[in-house]
């Protein structure tokens, strides 16, 4: 057996829907006839850059060899063009193409792949999903404290025992800044109203991305402590893993990052400086399922977690829960809402969901197929980045609350 094809399938992401504005999947078939699925998760390149960079990491490294060969192909490819060193935009092809051939590897001998990678732990995973906005609101879930508790608790009463939200500020091309007051004073609020609105039912995970200095995010973790959130996300930028440590130092609050980080040797580089005791690995940027395997086994060596990291389409999550469900120190799912709308018409089967909890599919392979009429039938005709970041740097005129 060997990989003999490749597709690529760019589809748009419907107004009003979360998880960027497009998804990139790409489809295996082997010369038996097997077919296997994955995606990619966005990268600093347009959507229609990125499927020939795809093509041309599968063309070099791995149509004519066997879907088996999971290290060949990933170190032809992380030692291609004399690199040798963590790349998300080579890891994004990487990690396509590595989850599209354990889904055929999983097919081919009739098994999910977690059972591959150490076999079953978890029977339901648990999940949170970050606070939306929903049509009709009369005022922003991302600036009014008010809207954000009451979110917070529908999304309780769906099941869901975690809930995240970034009331933070903008994050732009400079950071890390000093948060302003008047944004220390709405995350506070915030925080603490969602608080009162879940009890003790669920946890708060505090999202940032990457916009503080260390000593800006020590003021604002200090604020928070009260409320006991489960985590602070990504506090500063995720290029310097001793400035984040600064901060995990500083505060009671475990922090969390790892969804702009790719390979093993970043995520040691973070365990090492003991920046952070949450990882958030995601898997269509990270390298694939074996190096997140090999990250969770890091992790659990130096006392950390994993919760998977999503804001792109359900193959990364089906990866996720593949991931999740075989990994000892596993902690919590993110899932977007219930894995429903277009997160659901992508897949033939949706993901099972059942009261806050994701319930591992037994089905082989990643357990999931790309409905490839759906997929086809939206193809992404836009030139945008999947992230786009602001230019202006952030102050107390651009960034007034």
């Amino acid at each position: 057996m060997h990989v003999a094809e490749l597709e690529t399938f760019v589809v748009g992401n419907r107004p009003g829907e979360f998880g960027g504005k497009y998804f990139i999947f790409v489809k295996l078939t082997t010369n038996t006839g097997v077919v296997g699925y994955g995606e990619h998760y966005g990268a600093t390149f347009g959507p229609d850059v990125v499927p020939a960079m795809i093509s041309d990491v599968a063309e070099r490294h791995l149509i004519g060899h066997s879907p088996f060969e999971i290290e060949r192909f990933w170190h032809r490819a992380n030692g291609s063009g004399f690199s040798h060193r963590p790349d998300i935009s080579v890891m994004g092809c990487v990690s396509a193409l590595e989850m599209a051939c354990w889904d055929i590897i999983g097919k081919e001998v009739d098994q999910p792949v977690y059972q591959l990678l150490g076999g079953r732990v978890h029977d339901a995973l648990r999940s949170y999903t970050y606070l939306y906005p929903e049509p009709g609101d009369t005022a922003d879930v991302y600036l009014d404290p008010e809207t954000a508790a009451q979110r917070a608790a529908e999304e309780v009463a769906r099941g869901f025992t975690a809930v995240k939200f970034d009331p933070a500020g903008p994050y732009t091309i400079w950071d890390g800044h000093q948060p302003t007051l008047a944004r220390l004073d709405l995350s506070e609020r915030m925080v603490r109203l969602v608080r009162e609105a879940v009890g003790n039912k669920a946890d708060i995970l505090f999202g940032t991305h990457g916009q503080f200095t260390a000593s800006g995010a020590i003021r604002l973790a200090r604020r928070l402590e009260q409320y006991d959130p489960l985590w602070f996300e990504e506090p500063v930028p995720p290029d310097n893993p001793a400035e984040m440590a600064k901060v995990a130092s500083q505060t009671t609050i475990p922090v969390a990052a790892g969804e702009r980080l790719s390979t093993k040797t970043e995520f040691a580089r973070l365990l090492d400086a003991n920046a952070a005791s949450i990882l958030q690995m995601n898997l269509g940027r990270v390298g694939g399922l074996l190096e997140a395997k090999k990250i969770g086994a890091l992790a659990e060596a130096n006392g950390a977690q994993l919760a998977p990291h999503l804001y792109c389409g359900p193959l990364v999550g089906a990866a996720n829960v593949q991931l999740a469900t075989c990994s000892p120190n596993f902690l919590i799912l993110e899932s977007i809402r219930e894995w429903g709308g277009i997160h659901a018409d992508l897949l033939k089967t949706p993901m099972r969901f059942e009261d806050g909890y994701v319930i591992p599919p037994t089905a082989p392979g990643l357990g999931v197929e790309l409905d490839e009429d759906f997929a086809r039938a939206h193809p992404w005709t836009g030139d945008g980045l999947h992230l786009e970041m602001s230019d202006v740097p952030t102050d107390s005129r651009s960034d007034a609350v």
